[in-house]
């Protein structure tokens, strides 16, 4: 099952594969370090690693001390010729930083900044990418959500407003239908945006489901009618989408600890990786309206944070090897790169 790992400086709480071909091998992590005190402060890192799952390399090719860290994200392929990493702060600052380096993929790479934006005074806690790369949205620790447009290196925030009462943990684009944002926080609401109009216009509000703040909102890039969302009340749901201005919630599965995140395996219809915080990380199998725990992974000792699975499809496809999975937790600083046992892929 496990492949390898590193410790960090700070606390672990995001790992993401990178989506660009030639680029699969390339894990970014993040941290988020708070210095308590009289002044306190938050300051954070970023690293790039060469991973490889059949020779068990991970490899630190990369990193840089920066503002405390809360999200990063990979842009798609089909919107930018380049890798651009994007970097939600603890500063209020969004950071577009483009991969760059040697043309074996892996020697003297590294992460050049390419602009920078202070979005708020209040803090970035979670950002997404729209499909062409051309707009993203931020989630604010006052409740906020900001929409922001990239033009070559120019950042712009478009529209803002206050679409929560308490930390906006997460917000996603709709990837089948970009004009809708969904968003979800602390105050236990899920919903969803149209960006048609200006002001965006609310699509719905769910206030009623989720019994604890909403964590994490996935779109399922196989089903253009089935989303899922993650909670601290520990519940990860399915939401069926036909009925837009009122979505039907038709399966839940309690994964025994709150769903901090959720990723959908990009070619494995139905596969999901989930980090649970409290109960480290699952690999859930949801078809139709029934969902099940196919795998569990307990290896971390403190909060389970960052999950991603690597890209790459032919392997999959083929069934010459499992999926590689990376995992992070916070307090023990920690990044482990695993495979399942099972044998998921059928």
């Amino acid at each position: 099952m496990d492949v390898a790992h590193c410790y960090l400086e700070g606390n672990a709480d995001a790992v993401e594969f990178c989506p660009h071909n030639g680029h699969h091998n390339i894990l970014a992590a993040s941290t988020y370090t708070l210095q308590e005190g009289g002044q306190p402060s938050r300051y954070g890192s970023i690293s790039l690693f060469n991973t490889d799952g059949d020779t068990g390399n991970l490899d630190k090719v990369y990193s840089e001390e920066t503002s405390g860290i809360f999200d990063i994200k990979w842009n798609q392929p089909a919107g930018h010729t380049s890798p651009l990493l994007g970097q939600a702060d603890a500063d209020g600052y969004l950071r577009i930083k483009m991969l760059d380096g040697g043309s074996d993929g892996v020697q003297g790479t590294y992460l050049k900044e390419i602009t920078s934006e202070k979005i708020s005074d209040s803090m970035c806690l979670f950002l997404d990418w729209n499909p062409s790369a051309t707009s993203i949205t931020i989630g604010l620790s006052d409740g906020s959500v900001s929409i922001v447009s990239l033009n070559e290196s120019n950042l712009e925030v478009q529209e803002e407003w206050k679409a929560h009462d308490f930390e906006l943990w997460t917000t996603s684009f709709d990837i089948h239908q970009p004009n809708l944002v969904y968003t979800g926080s602390d105050d236990c609401k899920f919903c969803c945006w149209d960006l048609r109009d200006s002001p965006s216009n609310l699509v719905f509000k769910n206030s009623k489901v989720h019994t604890m703040g909403v964590t994490c909102i996935e779109k399922n890039p196989h089903d253009p009618n089935s989303l899922l969302t993650g909670s601290y009340d520990e519940f990860l749901r399915v939401w069926d989408l036909r009925s837009i201005s009122k979505p039907v919630n038709e399966t839940s599965i309690s994964l025994g600890g709150g769903v901090w995140r959720v990723k959908h395996h990009p070619f494995i219809q139905g596969l999901v990786l989930a980090a649970c915080m409290h109960n480290g990380f699952a690999i859930v199998a949801i078809k139709d309206d029934k969902a099940e725990v196919l795998e569990t992974y307990k290896k971390h000792d403190s909060l389970a944070y960052g999950a991603d699975w690597q890209k790459g499809e032919a392997d999959h496809i083929e069934g010459r090897s499992k999926p590689v999975v990376a995992t992070c937790s916070f307090y023990d600083k920690l990044v482990r790169v695993w495979r399942p046992c099972n044998n998921i892929i059928l």
